[in-house]
């Protein structure tokens, strides 16, 4: 699609078009395609299609000499292990789809609302949606119970944002409040394709010869969740997959961890090779194929050997006893006798890589993922939720990640914020602060500000620089300038449930925190219209015109409102970003400026979040020439809309005075110390340099920093960065999130973490591993992803010893016997031998072994390191092992052979002697 074209009320004219339904599939399965599927998918592993291709070998009665019991049983048991678990985790993914695609939804058809499932709505219906409800699609938005077209939403689920957001109707839809008026209504959309930008939309409605611009302000994306409106209608634009939320939903791939890569890589004839040219690549994962043999190459050379000496025999010795030792039905040259004999030697050498290493693998899996369930340490008493191992395949990779990608709010941080500190016309107040701590560690306790004068006051608000309310208390015309800013530039919404209790839904917990503060010291935010705002003032209500808002965007840093209060002086109010405001100050506020910048540095290095706030007055000529430039910018064509907006939102300088506010602690991300740096790329600029030509540079720049901060982008974007270090690093990467606009990263980076936070469930859903807070990441991989680590490459390296131990005997016994494929051990033995003598000793210290107690692995983070350079099992350990193997094998051979043989010729000299007797 180049453009969308949505008329309403009208399916034939939009079914033309094809446009998706709106119903959803997530599942891979179904009852007719899971069997011939799932099997198809289980081999494509190489594990499981080598030990099919030794079954069929079993089968054939004149290779075989042992029985095919030994390959099938575990083989059915391990496909049918993992046919359940599939299984058990596509019904899941069904019962969503079907909960989701069977919820129930009001069409507008023929004039009369109906119930519809959600799979049935069309694009060009009208829907209704009423309170609390979830949205259905991508809806334009026609009109609402509220006045003006007003609705309130919640975007959780899109954007990881409890907060509520409004979104508004165009004025001339917003009068179809009426099923018949909304049933007539004929108007044409013509808009954007489908694409994954949660924060823009352009469009254009055209209808009765007119047509009327369409923003994101205008839309209601699915997933969101309709709040403190009793009903609205929109228009279907977008459906199902066309969503933006589907848009930015990552496939679920198949992870499979380091380990499993260098097994297969082991077992076919495959082996590993670093990487030349890219900076920091290593073991894991930067494997490339090149024809060099391995255990199958290792297996099928010793099988050819024995082959050609069973042919050599079999023509200089064997034929001598044709007449007691015939050949099998079927063998009429020494030839044929060898080819035989090369499968019938692969299926009992086969042992060197048998079927119960991945059975035994599962296991030590299995339990590692109960360690982490059980830990007690990750257990959050407040939130009554234990860590929880959603997957057993990935224990090991915890132990080797390089890179970790993090959500920033609500998993780096609380996302609690409180107001600190703040710098009035050069009076800095609430310093005190740092006087508590001492009088505390005296034994005096502290007491907070008294606001028991404000009725309307917030009991959970706390502050302890008592000079503040009393310049608030003395008419400081500085400081009440300070808190009227704050209780108007905002976007804050005000529900009082009954006299007095107010409750703020504030878009960000900045503005909840500025809002608080104000509504504290005497300037209470009581309600809102589109076009008033009522504050409180030290008891007196009073009411503003609200002439604008001026949004907070990447590009202006900063939002401002121009009201008009009660005398009818206009005036704008604005903050933002220090480094956007203080250069639109006026000259001669250049010393307050230099004494607000020292205070701003100071809060700063504190760690506390800070901005600027300003004012300006303005006449009523000028606004009203400014107002005639923001109408012409938002009428104007789609494309350079956008850019007419941003430039006629300037004010240009003269700010009059500009004061200096912190709003919260903040712990400490980032810091940059002499030689290290850190990059910060917003999400316009992370589009270009996601680009072909530019993802390399841009790799190589964040890669030289010490951390990088990508701010304000898309889910989708968030997944690209990572595929991104996934595909030229080669490095395991862990990605972790609280929010449903985490899904896609958490789907895409070899370990997902979900966070069971404030922000619902669908994080959890998608993860690997899921815990209550970010701190228990420490306790996840420097202790469980360490041990399972290193337990893992101990197990691998004896399993591959012992099994070549015993596996190289029937080699050497071939030379002593013909070459006749015959066993040395009984097939029982040999059955039994890896899960009674061996396996269960080896299990369980794959499963319970220590090198050092877990207060040394937190404390010593270096520990950490042998996993992330890949030291306990490569492609040197493992030859190692086979080494080892192969020498322990003469000896448990030669050794035992060489006593028998000295026995055989002492007994046949002694008979000699007594035949002479």
């Amino acid at each position: 699609e180049e453009e969308r074209r949505v008329r309403a009320n009208a399916r034939e004219y939009n079914e033309k078009f094809q446009y998706a339904s709106n119903c959803i599939k997530t599942s891979k399965y179904n009852i007719v395609t899971f069997l011939p599927v799932n099997l198809f998918e289980q081999f494509q592993e190489v594990a499981n299609t080598y030990f099919l291709f030794l079954l069929i070998l079993q089968l054939i009665p004149q290779i075989s000499s042992l029985s095919w019991f030994t390959t099938i049983v575990p083989l059915v048991l391990v496909l049918t292990i993992t046919a359940v678990k599939d299984a058990t985790d596509d019904y899941f993914r069904h019962k969503s789809d079907n909960q989701v695609n069977n919820r129930q939804s009001q069409v507008l058809i023929g004039g009369v609302l109906r119930q519809e499932q959600w799979m049935n709505v069309r694009v060009g219906d009208i829907i209704k949606l009423e309170n609390n409800q979830f949205v259905a699609a991508d809806l334009l938005l026609l009109c609402s119970s509220e006045p003006h077209g007003l609705c309130y939403i919640e975007t959780a689920e899109l954007d990881g944002e409890t907060n509520m957001k409004v979104r508004q109707a165009i004025p001339v839809t917003s009068e179809l409040g009426d099923t018949s008026k909304l049933a007539r209504f004929d108007g044409e959309v013509i808009c954007e394709p489908p694409n994954n930008k949660l924060d823009k939309f352009g469009g254009t409605l055209y209808w009765k010869e007119n047509k009327y611009p369409l923003s994101n302000q205008n839309m209601l994306l699915r997933g969101c969740v309709l709040r403190n409106t009793e009903w609205c209608f929109g228009l279907v634009i977008f459906a199902g997959p066309d969503t933006k939320l589907m848009q930015n939903s990552g496939r679920t791939k198949f992870k499979r961890t380091s380990i499993d890569r260098l097994m297969n890589t082991l077992v076919l004839w495959v082996c590993g090779r670093w990487i030349p040219g890219i900076p920091g690549s290593g073991p894991v994962g930067a494997l490339m194929s090149s024809p060099c043999p391995q255990i199958f190459g290792f297996l099928v050379c010793m099988g050819v050997i024995l082959a050609i000496g069973n042919a050599i025999w079999e023509h200089e010795v064997g034929v001598c006893f044709q007449i007691y030792l015939p050949w099998d039905e079927g063998v009429h040259s020494a030839f044929f006798s060898g080819f035989l004999s090369f499968w019938s030697y692969i299926i009992i050498l086969n042992t060197v890589v048998p079927i119960s290493l991945y059975v035994s693998v599962e296991v030590i899996r299995l339990g590692h993922s109960y360690f982490i369930n059980w830990d007690k340490k990750m257990y959050c008493a407040k939130r009554r939720t234990p860590a929880e191992a959603r997957t057993t395949t990935l224990n090991e990779e915890l132990g080797q990640v390089e890179y970790i990608f993090s959500d920033k709010t609500g998993t780096l941080t609380q996302n609690i914020m409180v107001f600190s500190k703040c710098s009035v016309n050069g009076h800095s107040y609430g310093d005190v602060q740092d006087m508590l701590g001492h009088k505390a560690e005296l034994g005096e306790r502290p007491e907070p500000v008294d606001f028991s004068f404000n009725p309307l006051a917030d009991p959970r608000f706390q502050f302890w620089d008592p000079s503040l309310l009393e310049a608030v208390k003395l008419g400081d015309p500085h400081v009440h300038e300070f808190f009227r800013l704050l209780s108007l530039c905002h976007t804050v919404m005000s529900e009082e449930k009954s006299e007095g209790e107010l409750y703020y839904k504030a878009q960000s917990p900045d503005e909840g925190a500025l809002v608080t503060a104000a509504r504290n010291f005497g300037f209470v935010f009581r309600s809102r219209t589109p076009k008033t705002i009522t504050v409180h003032e030290l008891g007196r209500a009073i009411t503003y015109q609200l002439l604008a808002i001026l949004d907070f965007n990447n590009i202006r840093k900063r939002m401002s409102v121009i009201v008009r209060n009660p005398e009818g002086k206009i005036r704008l109010y604005c903050k933002g970003a220090d480094t956007i405001l203080l250069e639109r100050l006026h000259p001669v506020n250049q010393d307050l400026t230099n004494v607000t910048t020292d205070h701003l540095n100071e809060y700063a290095g504190e760690g506390l979040r800070t901005l600027v706030l300003a004012y300006k007055d303005l006449e009523e000529s000028y606004y009203e020439d400014w107002s005639e430039r923001l109408h012409r910018a938002g009428s104007a064509p789609e494309a350079p809309r956008e850019k007419m907006m941003d430039a006629s939102r300037s004010m240009g300088n003269g700010f009059s005075y500009q004061e200096k506010l912190s709003s919260s602690k903040l712990t400490s991300v980032l810091e940059a110390i002499a030689g290290e740096y850190a990059l910060v790329i917003n999400g316009h600029s992370l589009a270009h340099a996601l680009e072909a030509d530019m993802e390399v540079e841009f790799l190589e720049t964040a890669c030289a920093c010490k951390a990088v901060i990508c701010c304000r982008v898309t889910p989708l974007q968030k997944a690209q960065v990572v595929e991104l270090v996934k595909k030229y690093k080669k490095a395991v990467t862990l990605a972790i999130g609280d929010g449903a606009n985490d899904v896609s990263m958490i789907k895409t980076a070899h370990i997902g973490v979900g966070i069971s936070g404030q922000e619902g469930i669908q994080a959890v859903l998608a993860s690997d591993y899921s815990f209550s807070q970010f701190k228990f990441l420490q306790r996840l991989l420097l202790v469980h992803g360490r041990w399972s680590y290193l337990r893992m490459c101990k197990f691998l390296c004896y399993f591959f010893y012992k099994n070549f131990a015993f596996t190289m005997v029937h080699f050497w016994f071939g030379f002593f016997c013909g070459f006749s494929a015959q066993t040395v051990y009984d097939q029982y033995f040999i059955t039994l031998y890896n899960i009674v003598y061996t396996s269960l000793p080896v299990l369980a210290m794959g499963v319970f072994d220590q090198d050092v107690p877990e207060q040394r692995s937190m404390e010593y983070p270096k520990l950490y390191e042998p996993g992330q350079l890949n030291l306990l099992f490569n492609k040197r350990e493992f030859f190692i092992c086979i080494a080892q193997g192969i020498y322990t094998s003469v000896l448990m051979f030669f050794i035992p052979y060489g006593v028998f043989a000295d026995a055989t010729r002492d007994d046949g000299a002694q008979l000699a002697d007594y035949q002479s007797f």
